[in-house]
């Protein structure tokens, strides 16, 4: 006969007892109200379809099991976080950012979002550095402007798009030898107007190439869109990896926390292009690697100093659209990297209101 001792041994045993708050027995039919480990929908199905099963092999299927799962209570640091609205259409935005300016940020932004578009992902990038913008010269639409489209009876901003990127940046709306002269409050509104007032249509990714440092924009990012993950670049040297930290520290404050993806160490070392077998580390040695590893954080890429990087930006064709060569090749992994990180993020956490990948374009989690 189905006791409660006997339901209550076995719910010790398979270590959920601690989630039961309500255990009542019916004759074959077993009632139990259940608090999930995560609020998210997947994982209370997971939940549900463990103990059916569990309890179906330890008592057979003439025991009916009557399971009620409610979401945890959000705790105060949750409560207190800061999390964005989501974007309709947008599965996952990722914040690439740097703790200090000339360590190649935009260039590796650039670059990330023509290697993912390659990939066959849907993306969007967003130059966030509202006093230094930089994606019109590197994507050869200096002088376009977005025009208005009409979407769902809104009118709505329409981004450049080259290279099977769609793009927004304050370039496109001032000229470009005209300064953006603007205090905190000012250059926040005009950023957020280029995320919710945008036709972003449907989007793998949207990158936010945010401008250097730990400030208002940032803080505006966070609190108007719901980052899935953080990129962070550095170059190799000391006192951009110590900046590195704060920047790393900003994204993992318990009201802020978003996962870091993991290290970009761009500028890794100098490659002439007579000599491409030879590395000369100009600016140090495996800097971002020790400093990830003293992180816990993964190094997604070594990006070299070659010539032909500096040469494609300026001219507007980033330089991974150069089918077959070495440097193609890196960022391809580069990315391929990023998005198995963002794979076993949201294998880990709970997703936050923009997590699902549409496509893995041939990527896959790392092996355990």
């Amino acid at each position: 006969m189905l006791t409660k001792e006997k339901v209550q041994d076995f719910l010790k045993e398979i270590e959920v007892d601690d989630l039961v708050n309500n255990l009542q027995i019916m004759g074959d039919d077993v009632y139990i109200d259940m608090t999930a480990h995560s609020p998210a929908m997947h994982e209370k199905k997971k939940l549900e379809a463990a103990m059916k099963q569990a309890f179906a092999s330890e008592f057979g299927e003439n025991v009916h099991l009557k399971l009620k799962i409610v979401s945890p209570e959000p705790s105060e640091i949750q409560q207190s976080q800061i999390k964005g609205k989501q974007i309709p259409g947008i599965q996952n935005i990722i914040a690439i950012a740097s703790g200090k300016g000339g360590v190649g940020k935009s260039t590796v932004s650039a670059n990330m979002a023509v290697t993912l578009a390659k990939m066959g992902f849907k993306v969007g990038l967003l130059d966030a550095d509202i006093y230094g913008p930089s994606v019109p010269t590197m994507f050869d639409t200096e002088g376009q402007k977005p025009i208005s489209v009409e979407v769902n009876g809104k009118n709505l901003m329409k981004p450049i798009e080259n290279y099977g990127v769609k793009m927004l940046s304050i370039g496109y709306f001032s000229g470009a030898n005209q300064a953006v002269v603007w205090r905190g409050p000012m250059a926040s509104k005009a950023l957020n107007q280029m995320i919710r007032d945008a036709a972003w249509g449907e989007l793998d990714f949207l990158l936010i190439d945010l401008p250097p440092g730990t400030g208002d924009i940032h803080l505006s990012i966070i609190q108007e869109v719901p980052v899935t993950g953080a990129v962070i670049v550095s170059t190799p040297q000391h006192v951009a990896l110590a900046d590195v930290r704060k920047g790393i520290a900003m994204f993992q404050m318990e009201s802020i926390n978003i996962p870091v993806l993991g290290l970009i160490e761009n500028m890794a070392y100098f490659t002439p292009e007579e000599l491409p077998e030879n590395k000369y580390y100009i600016f140090g040695n495996q800097g971002a690697q020790y400093l990830a590893e003293d992180l816990g954080i993964p190094v997604l890429g070594e990006i070299p100093l070659i010539q032909s990087i500096r040469e494609a930006g300026d001219v507007g064709r980033p330089a991974a659209l150069q089918e077959g060569s070495k440097i193609a090749d890196i960022y391809t992994e580069t990315a391929r990297k990023m998005v198995e990180s963002l794979v076993e993020r949201n294998k880990s956490l709970p997703p936050t209101e923009a997590v699902k990948i549409s496509t893995m374009a041939g990527c896959s989690p790392k092996a355990k």
